[in-house]
């Protein structure tokens, strides 16, 4: 019979007190730049008025989440170099978030658009087009945050506490608030969660390797830890990785702020130039990613045995660290899960309520209708999340997170390409966009849902993201079928410029 686990008393005094200052933080968000909350742009994207620091804590907030801070260092620990392709692709993302997403800001400015979805429809009208766009941003959403639950388990039960009731009671607690206060909750507990994330990561990259020889013992200790392993793993990539590496790094980064919480990030911000103010800041987290990553190395160098590397980060600060450390560290990564599960939430609920339900199934609905209907919306997906990870193994919401970032992708081409182009039509949008989600699917099933699929050329074989395969057959699609119908500029349209 297997023991109880035994509550790590400090720890949990310390998480739980961190845990509570943000609560009182989120419903006090409710006065915090005052506005009326029964608007959805005031509930939903904060009254389109944070600058470039609270947007940099916004953005970072939601880009660099909870499974961040425990996947990443997971992946270090079990592959070695090939889990660094979070790297390049936080650092090819940035220059693209500088050239596109002003211009995108201005447009949705311009015509008060709320959604992705909403500057598509304003672009061509309609409604199956921005349907499309809004189904895809709300189902790539939904594993994304229960994700968010995998990071606050893990954390839960490093400090002692078994079982889905502590889970429960802390998304409760999450959905009361951001009903309550809507985007400006998780702006204003992002300061707190980024601080104490910055706070630990640079504590544990400076104490942990003195506690275990220096930077030299770690990779001497994980170079021979990989050469045992043998396979493709190492502490440089294989060169069979070489092109899988490459292509989850660029569709990663193209992906990134196509998904509803990172959109609604840029779209809250007060204006073009705030963007590109944090477009240059941002990368700051790319350095805090490395040194995360450099975490699964350490793990090795301290011995850490684990039965699943989502483990490995708490199970390093509990074997390095006083016990008030660790419940400061394991409050900082839920923390980390409590801001990006929220302004998912938000950017779900937003598209959902603009793009679905009053076009589709109430077109007449008032505003203070629409921001209700957001409200509860909010609360549906995040219990639909807690649910999925309660009901389901976990490894389905790794599984279909990495099906999202494949499906969130297929809108690039109608979100990012018509602020460029006018050659485009809705119907070759939609066609295009049909064979993306399609083709990425069925390559990704074929695959046993792995992010990757081996293309043969000439004598090579070659696996590339399977994303960035469904993308370009897309994009092909989408100019081939635009080419054959012709498109109806909408009046005020950003093409129509």
């Amino acid at each position: 019979m297997t023991a109880a686990p035994t509550i790590n008393g400090v720890a949990m005094a310390v998480f739980i007190a961190f845990f509570a200052l943000v609560t009182v933080m989120g419903f006090i968000a409710a006065r915090w730049k005052r506005g009326d909350l029964n608007q959805l742009h005031e509930w939903g994207l904060g009254g389109r008025q944070f600058g470039t620091v609270i947007s940099w804590f916004l953005v970072g907030g939601d880009f660099y989440t909870a499974y961040t801070v425990i996947a990443v260092p997971a992946l270090v620990y079990s592959v070695g170099a090939y889990g660094f392709f979070a790297m390049p692709y936080t650092i090819i993302v940035y220059p693209f978030v500088f050239a596109v997403m002003p211009r995108l800001w201005e447009v949705c400015h311009r015509k008060q658009h709320i959604t992705a979805a909403d500057y598509v429809q304003g672009e061509f009208g309609g409604k199956w087009l921005p349907a499309a766009i809004a189904i895809t941003g709300i189902v790539a959403t939904l594993p994304y945050i229960a994700l968010q639950l995998v990071g606050m388990q893990v954390v839960i039960k490093s400090l002692g506490v078994s079982g889905e009731l502590p889970l429960i009671v802390a998304f409760g607690v999450l959905a009361v608030y951001t009903y309550s206060s809507g985007l400006r909750a998780p702006a204003m507990i992002a300061f707190v969660k980024d601080i104490m994330i910055y706070i630990v990561v640079i504590v544990a990259v400076v104490v942990i390797p003195g506690k275990l020889g220096g930077y030299s013992a770690v990779f001497h200790a994980s170079e021979t830890f990989f050469a045992a392993k043998g396979g493709t793993t190492g502490l440089t990539l294989h060169p069979s990785q070489f092109t899988a590496y490459a292509t989850l790094a660029l569709g990663s980064a193209l992906a990134a702020f196509m998904y509803p919480h990172t959109m609604t990030g840029v779209l809250a911000s007060g204006s073009a130039n705030t963007v590109r103010k944090n477009a240059i800041a941002l990368p700051a987290y790319t350095l805090l990613l490395g040194l995360i990553a450099l975490l699964g190395y350490m793990a090795i160098a301290a011995g850490v045995h684990v039965s699943s590397a989502s483990d490995v980060v708490p199970a390093l600060f509990l074997k390095l660290f006083p016990s008030w450390f660790v419940g400061f560290a394991a409050a900082a990564i839920a923390i980390s899960a409590l801001v990006p599960a929220a302004i998912m939430s938000i950017g779900a609920a937003n598209l959902f309520t603009r793009n679905l339900y009053r076009p589709l199934i109430r077109p007449g609905v008032t505003p203070e209708q629409e921001a209700k209907s957001a409200k509860l919306f909010s609360l549906f997906v995040k219990f639909g999340a807690l649910l999925f990870i309660i009901v389901l193994p976990t490894q389905y919401a790794i599984d279909l997170q990495l099906l999202g970032g494949v499906w969130i992708l297929q809108i690039f081409p109608a979100v990012v390409f018509t602020l460029y182009t006018k050659r485009l039509t809705a119907s070759g949008l939609f066609a295009g966009w049909l064979v993306g989600i399609v083709s990425g699917t069925g390559l990704a099933i074929v695959m046993g849902l792995k992010p990757v699929y081996t293309v043969q050329f000439g004598n090579g074989s070659f696996p590339v993201y399977i994303g960035v395969i469904a993308l370009a057959l897309n994009t092909i699609v989408s100019v081939l079928a635009s080419a054959v119908t012709q498109r109806q500029p909408v009046p005020g349209g950003a093409s129509a410029r």
